[in-house]
């Protein structure tokens, strides 16, 4: 099925399509995030006793290199064969990838296990590309709350993923096998959920409806000129900042939440505490998307990154002196809404700036550099912690943060000058 490309097309029945695609994918993520909440909750317990503690973090690692790795030929797959082929995709290696997992389990396998993980972080690799395809099929003035929609269904995975874990391991448990094997056994059934939805509702291809965009005059300039090579398209002073936002955000969000409960047990603080903190921090993190989009959509991308990057330094200046709940739930859940702020205006500023035959691969560079960076701030926070606590941690938090308040800096220097220039 292909969308009509002439200005004629009836404006309901795009629109229609559009809430169709939109629906479907939240659902699709609302899905995947439960699962993948549920998945990782027990991930190194399972690693942990099929190999021992110190192959505890393992899985996680081995998720993250798949995520890196599928991000850039899931960008390219959705520019050769459409957007709902390539999330599609991705669903089935995270159905294939939490089945594997979860056979490896039963049977006691870490390398089977080790091998699902892979799969399972590659799946992630397409399915965080969702909030561009939602971004695409809507005119550049509602990008920005159709994006924090679509992070705002990380909400159901951060509430329902937890929920299930205890659930499915008593059924697990029920049925004679290891209780570990539960959320992974519902996180197969919730990836095949998201690869129905998506298969189902995704049609017309998202790609068509911002073809008819286009030749209906609402994106014309970004529609039908050829692809750029990707080292022209990164040169640009706004994708540069777009990028440098997310995976700056991206770095200092984990580099402070991971080791933050480390720092909270060890100054004695309950469990309770620790649960309290978290929840702030979720909170921040996807609680407050839809009205962080639409702020995007009102006072524009860059303000919008140089508010979540101020939030960032606060939370990072805080953290040195996190000793107890009135100073870590602040800064907690400052951390997780200057990730929000920087997630949802980087990825509305990154979408604005791309021509269509050319997102998917840009998309998917943008989104293996995200995932490097988790990786490299979750690593990395681990030897530094090791050397000077939670202080410096925060210290590396607000240096990187200072990082990106410089490029924001430059780019306003350049928009300065670009503008100075006469026409």
């Amino acid at each position: 099925m292909r969308f009509p490309r002439d200005a004629s097309t009836p404006l309901l029945a795009l629109e229609r399509a559009r809430r169709r695609i939109t629906i479907g994918l939240f659902a699709s993520q609302a899905a995947f995030g439960a699962g993948s909440v549920a998945a990782f909750t027990v991930m190194s317990m399972i690693a942990a006793q099929l190999g021992g503690p110190v192959l505890a973090g393992l899985p996680g690692a081995l998720g993250l290199l798949g995520r890196a790795s599928a991000a850039y030929p899931m960008g390219w797959l959705m520019d050769r064969a459409g957007r709902r082929t390539a999330l599609a995709l991705g669903y089935v290696l995270g159905t294939a990838g939490a089945a594997l997992a979860s056979v490896a389990v039963i049977g006691g396998s870490l390398p089977g296990f080790l091998a699902g993980s892979v799969l399972f972080g590659m799946a992630r690799g397409a399915a965080d590309q969702s909030r561009f395809v939602a971004a695409e099929v809507h005119p550049p003035d509602r990008r920005g709350r159709v994006i924090g929609l679509i992070v705002f269904a990380g909400t159901v995975g951060a509430v329902g993923g937890p929920l299930l874990v205890g659930v499915t391991s008593d059924w697990a448990s029920g049925w004679g096998i290891n209780e570990l094997t539960g959320p992974w056994l519902a996180t197969v059934a919730l990836m095949a959920l998201a690869t129905l939805v998506s298969f189902g509702l995704l049609r017309p291809d998202p790609r068509e409806i911002s073809r008819a965009l286009g030749a209906s005059g609402q994106n014309a300039a970004q529609t039908e000129r050829p692809a750029r090579p990707l080292r022209t398209v990164f040169a640009a002073a706004q994708v540069r900042l777009a990028v440098a936002a997310m995976v700056v955000g991206q770095a200092v969000m984990v580099m402070l939440m991971t080791m933050m409960p480390l720092h909270m047990y060890g100054i004695h603080e309950t469990t309770q505490s620790i649960s309290v903190v978290m929840t702030a921090h979720t909170l921040g993190m996807f609680g407050l998307s839809g009205l962080t989009g639409r702020l995007v959509d009102r006072i524009g991308r860059a303000p919008v990154i140089a508010l979540g990057a101020l939030q960032l330094v606060a939370a990072s200046a805080l953290a040195p002196f996190a000793d107890g709940l009135a100073q870590i739930v602040p800064s907690m859940f400052l951390l997780g809404l200057g990730w929000n702020f920087t997630f949802v205006a980087g990825s509305s500023l990154l979408v604005d700036q791309l021509r269509l035959a050319e997102r998917g691969r840009a998309q998917g560079v943008s989104e293996a550099a995200v995932a490097v960076a988790a990786g490299a701030g979750g690593i990395g926070s681990g030897p530094v912690f090791a050397l000077g606590g939670v202080a410096w941690v925060g210290a590396l938090g607000l240096a990187a943060t200072l990082g990106l308040v410089s490029v924001l800096a430059w780019f306003a220097r350049s928009s300065r000058t670009v503008a100075a220039v006469p026409t």
